[in-house]
């Protein structure tokens, strides 16, 4: 063993106790990685940075902004809830879900995918009395295979595309994993609907303040224009047109009488009905009926276009300012430039009007405000944000440009027109010049650390190859290997990431496994591509611990999940993968 490869073994190891004793923070501990590579010589200091001007670094960046973009669809959400009077078992809420996270995830960021559905599936629990933890895991874990059926799906198949290249000068395609992926899926979403039942029952989230998914019925106010379809009309039609999932609580009329009204009462023009219902069928009935949602008639301020306005959820702490004030007390627009849209107060309705409400800790208002001034406003109120569950209340974007912008980008992809990197590129310029995303919100969508990492590892990875580092470990493997069958030599790489990949991120572990999986089919004079396959597989699905992959940390809270429940749901899904992978991708790529 050369110098250079006991210290690239020394940098390897020191960032995996980094990682895995989360002292400091991931990308702290890639870039403190790089920073020795650099100073010991073994990554050459014309190539330290280079792995930030990396394609798979813009290809990752740039399908995190993509995601962001879709997650503003409703699209998604509404297809999901005219489904759910079918979806009367967890079997087939199981069988539902996942397989819309899987379809999802196939072509966007897993962690976006499930993002989107988190909201929806609580909500279904919510009203079904099925359990959270019946369905959370589920779909995380469903996000997780179905991001092996493409290359954009997930990080691990982006960086090992990039390792074929090196070796073999050509990277993967975009539909290159699907044959084995699509197995994968298949047998996945063919367990899950049953396996939940290894998961304990009755679990749910904590009460929290801080829970970004639990929310009661919003109440919401609008006007009755007098072009409204719906003047003269009684109130059990407008309670019909919302499907039972919207009430008129009370009707308020010449500005200070409140009534409580029956199905049967009339409707005329300028009242004020106050509603309250789910977010999103209010948002759907207030634009079939032409209401006037008040809040979002009238801009927080006259200067900004609708394109730099953005409305957020957001919880009441303790501490709060709005504590005991009413929004009428507070002048919210006057004084803060937001608008208060609606409010939901857990485990109890209401018919007052909004602006004699008095907040109380726990609330969560909808807001509606500057999409670059809001962040400090809900830290100025005493308010946490929400995960933004694109409730739509003022806003003008059109639900189905951002899956347009993601379906003609893969068609670019899946006829050869351009390569994945100036498809994905074009398609996050497109949703941000088409006002799908404002540059602020594209931004954010952004996630620096795990950029960072990919950025710092990248080189490290190539020094692994460049010193014979990789070919020492490999050796070690290729021997064992040499007394296993072709199917067991591809076996032994997939356990030996699927191994690693719960103590590191998993983009590190394909860092670090692929130049070796690569060394052991030189030695063993095979084909590297089943290797590379085996270690997109392994690093991808990651079911046993909470803490390998994003996804599992997710719905870890939600879920009222504690850390032995992964593995219960987790082992026999990794051994399907194990059992019809390897043939799998034996066969799709021969040795």
């Amino acid at each position: 063993m050369t110098i250079d490869q006991a210290v690239v073994f020394a940098i390897i190891a020191g960032l995996m106790v980094l990682f895995v004793s989360e002292k400091i923070r991931y990308d702290l501990a890639a870039l403190l990685g790089l920073l020795a590579a650099v100073g010991t010589g073994i990554v050459p200091v014309d190539k330290a940075f280079g792995g930030f001007s990396d394609q798979v670094v813009i290809i990752v960046a740039s399908a995190l902004i993509i995601s962001a973009g879709v997650s503003k669809s409703g699209v998604i959400a509404r297809l999901i809830r005219g489904a759910e009077p079918y979806m009367r078992t967890p079997s087939t809420q199981v069988l539902v879900l996942t397989t819309s996270v899987a379809l999802l995830s196939s072509f966007m960021k897993n962690i976006g995918a499930l993002a989107i559905f988190l909201p929806v599936a609580l909500q279904i629990a919510r009203r079904s009395g099925t359990s959270a933890s019946t369905l959370l895991m589920p779909m995380a874990f469903a996000s997780l295979i179905g991001g092996v059926v493409t290359l954009v799906g997930t990080s691990p198949n982006i960086l090992v595309s990039r390792i074929r290249q090196e070796v073999l000068g050509k990277p993967f395609e975009m539909f290159d994993f699907a044959p084995v992926g699509l197995g994968i899926l298949v047998a996945g979403l063919g367990f899950l609907p049953f396996g939940w039942r290894l998961l304990p029952a009755g679990r749910g989230a904590q009460d929290s303040a801080q829970d970004a998914f639990q929310v009661d019925a919003y109440i919401v106010e609008a006007t009755v224009p007098a072009f409204s379809p719906f003047v003269d009309k009684t109130v059990e039609l407008l309670e019909a047109l919302g499907e039972g999932e919207v009430s008129v609580m009370a009707i308020i009329r010449e500005g200070v009488r409140r009534y409580i009204p029956s199905g049967h009462w009339w409707i005329f023009a300028d009242d004020v009905l106050v509603l309250q219902g789910d977010a999103h069928a209010v948002r759907e009935l207030a634009q079939e009926a032409r209401l006037e949602v008040v809040g979002t008639a009238k801009t927080p301020d006259e200067t900004l276009a609708p394109a730099q306005i953005s409305v957020v959820e957001a919880v009441v702490m303790v501490g709060s300012r709005l504590v005991g004030r009413t929004p009428s007390d507070l002048r919210l627009r006057d004084r803060f430039g937001v608008n208060l849209v609606g409010i939901s107060r857990p485990g109890q309705a209401g018919n007052a009007r909004l602006g004699r409400t008095r907040f109380k800790v726990g609330d969560v208002v909808i807001l509606q405000g500057s999409t670059v001034g809001t962040p400090d406003i809900l830290r100025d109120l005493g308010c946490l944000p929400l995960t933004d569950r694109a409730t739509g209340f003022g806003s003008s974007r059109k639900d189905y440009l951002p899956l347009a912008i993601l379906a003609i980008a893969i068609v670019l992809i899946a006829a050869r027109l351009v390569p994945v990197t100036v498809a994905f590129f074009g398609a996050a310029v497109l949703m941000v010049l088409l006002r799908v995303l404002t540059l602020g919100e594209a931004y954010r969508a952004l996630d620096p650390p795990i950029l960072v990492l990919l950025a710092c590892l990248i080189p490290i990875s190539d020094a692994v190859s460049n010193t014979g580092a990789a070919g020492i470990v490999a050796g070690g493997l290729s021997a064992v290997a040499g007394e296993l069958s072709a199917t067991g030599r591809v076996a032994l790489v997939l356990v030996a990431t699927m191994a690693m990949t719960p103590f590191l991120n998993n983009a590190a572990t394909v860092l670090i496994m692929a130049p070796i999986a690569v060394g052991v089919a030189r030695n063993l004079d095979l084909n590297p591509d089943p290797f590379l396959m085996a270690v997109a597989i392994g690093a991808a699905c990651d079911f046993l611990t909470p803490i390998g992959h994003q996804c599992n940390t997710l719905v870890m809270g939600p879920g009222g999940y504690q850390f032995g429940d992964y593995w219960k749901l987790g082992l026999p899904l990794s051994v399907i993968v194990i059992a019809l992978g390897v043939p799998l991708i034996t066969f799709v790529w021969p040795l």
